[in-house]
This record gives structure tokens, sequence and C-alpha cells, in this order.
């Protein structure tokens, strides 16, 4: 962002998921514009979110990526500065840790680029195998779900506040969702480490401000999916569907044993993306808690939703209290 010199790179690694023989992983190469988010001020809040979407890609550019066994795999970023990886690799599993985290570095792999990199061009990354002996996997949407944003508000007003102009450090989970969060991934035992995944309409640009938020408010760690800034603004056809409910269909087929819970909110889509996916996947879904939003005309039109629906518990609650209160009485937790 400086007008006289170039800033350094960096590379920021999205935590991912994947299997004992899929890796699967995402990230950014972008010049380091020093957003920091342990300042509060109200034009550092600015400045920040101006760095988020004003960005410098490093595109076109190959990247190194090291296991923990030394084992090395080269990507590239695309015009846009992202880079996947979506490769199949033999045993995983023997890398991880406890909680079924793979540990790797992500470098800079242009001798050419003659560029001041940081962190001695040593970025970490995380990728997530859950175990096979997991009860059941948990998806979460993040927006209005576990965080107020208010996509409910007239012109979405109260969206651009809470996003633009409120620090991550000031925005106040929705009560008691990381302690019902805890428990589901420790499960009706108590012992164990069921994945918890995290998707959003929201753009990759945010993705440090919503990692920072959960971290800070001592959500579970898990993978945080959410889509390109550019496809906010891509036309809808009938037959598209939402950035979101792909990733979740991808989480279904990539994990085919896996039990999951689907936790939301009535306030947009997720009554009729869960639905659809139940219906989609049947056997695969072992609930969907719906968080009521205040917002009456929605709320009515998701209760006439589920009027009818007995296929599998489905609840519409207004506090944690009650989905805990659920969770128990199905044994989902402890």
């Amino acid at each position: 962002m400086s007008w006289f010199k170039k800033d350094p790179l960096q590379i920021i690694s999205f935590l991912s998921y994947g299997t004992s023989s899929h890796f699967y992983h995402r990230g950014r190469a972008l010049e380091d514009e020093t957003i920091d988010l342990d300042q509060k001020s109200l034009f550092n809040l600015i400045l920040n979110t101006w760095k988020r979407f004003e960005t410098d890609e490093i595109k076109h550019t190959k990247l190194k990526i090291t296991l923990p066994n030394n084992k090395v795999f080269y990507t590239e970023t695309d015009k846009d500065g992202y880079y996947k990886i979506d490769d199949t690799i033999s045993e995983l599993d023997d890398l991880i840790n406890s909680e079924g985290w793979l540990n790797f570095e992500v470098s800079y792999n242009e001798a050419t680029l003659k560029r001041s990199i940081q962190n001695q061009n040593r970025f970490p990354a995380e990728l997530l195998i859950p175990n096979k002996n997991s009860d059941f996997g948990v998806i979460s949407d993040i927006d209005d779900t576990i965080l107020h944003t208010g996509v409910v508000s007239i012109l979405k007003w109260r969206v651009l506040y809470n996003t633009f102009l409120k620090h991550a450090q000031n925005r106040i989970p929705l009560e008691g969702a990381a302690e019902f969060y805890h428990m589901l991934h420790k499960g009706p035992a108590g012992d164990k480490a069921n994945p918890i995944f995290y998707v959003s309409h929201s753009p990759w640009n945010l993705y440090r401000y919503l990692e920072f938020f959960l971290r800070t408010n001592n959500f579970p760690k898990g993978p945080i999916l959410l889509r390109g800034f550019k496809t906010i603004f891509r036309k809808k056809t009938a037959s598209c569907k939402p950035d979101k409910q792909l990733e979740i269909e991808n989480i279904l087929k990539t994990y085919p044993n896996l039990p999951i819970i689907l936790i939301g909110d009535s306030g947009e889509n997720d009554p009729d993306i869960y639905l659809e996916l139940v219906n989609a996947y049947p056997n695969r879904i072992k609930a969907v808690y719906l968080r009521s939003v205040n917002d009456k005309k929605k709320t009515k039109r998701v209760k006439k939703l589920l009027s009818d629906y007995n296929t599998i518990p489905v609840l519409l609650v207004n506090s944690s209290k009650e989905a805990i209160v659920h969770a128990k009485n199905h044994g989902l937790i402890k």
C-alpha cells in the first residue's frame, strides 16, 4: 500500500480440511498491508477495512508446500492471488495431532521475485483431518448464527455497520453459542474431537477478521469457508446453487460416512438450503438447528416451512439454552 516502496510479501493460509489421502487447502498470496486487528481506534478500524478490500495480489506465482515429513509439492496462485491444492496424498493421518490438525508450511518458490518476504518465507498452515471415530461433524453458519450481523435489517445497514465499523474484539457472539459448540465438539461421551466447519456468505477478504473473532471468543477451531468477493455480484440463475451450499455439499462428499449437524438461522436462505440438503442426502443429517432472528415475517415463513417436517429433528430456537436442552435429550452432547 506504500506509495514509495513495495510492501513485503505474505501468504494467508485458510484453515482447511481433508482426509488421510485427500489434501485440500486454500489461501492467498498478498502484499502485507500491516492490518493490525488489535488496534481499536476508529481511524485504524476504517484503515483496516480499506486494506482488506484494497489488496495487492501476488498473481500467477509458484508456491511451495512442505509437510512435516519434508515432502514437498507445488501450486500456483491465480489472477487474484488465490491458490488451491486439491490433491491425493497418502498417509496424511500419520502427521496429525490429537485434535486432527495437520500443520505444514507454505512459502514462495520464485527466486526471481526479488522482494522482501515476511516471516522468513515460512508461513504456517493447518488442515483438519477428522478422526474416523468422530460421532458427527457440525457445519455452522456464522452470520446471525453465532455472530450478530443484522442480515435482516432494512437495506442491510446493520451488516455494513457491524462488519466495517465495529472492531472484531467488540463483536459479541450470541449468548451461549461457544459453550454449545464445545459440547458438540466433545460429543455425548465428552471425550471426542468432532469436527466443526464454519461457512458464510462473507468474502475471503474478511477471513482474518472472522478467524480473529472465533478465536478471541473461544469457539472450537475449525475450517472457515467463505467465498470470492466477485461472486457476490455474480448474476444468479435458478439452477445456480449458493456458494455456501456448494461448500456444504463438498464436505458431505468428502466424508461420506460422517453424520452431520447443520446450524444456521431463520433470517436468510439457511432453512431452504438445509432442508434441500436433508432431502438430497438422506440419513446423513442428524439434526438441524435454526436460530430465530428478530423478524416476524421470516420467522412465520420458517415455521410454516417446518410445520409438516418430521423426517429428522429440526428445531427453531430462540437461544443456545434451547438447543443445548434439545441436543442433550437426543444424545448429541453430554
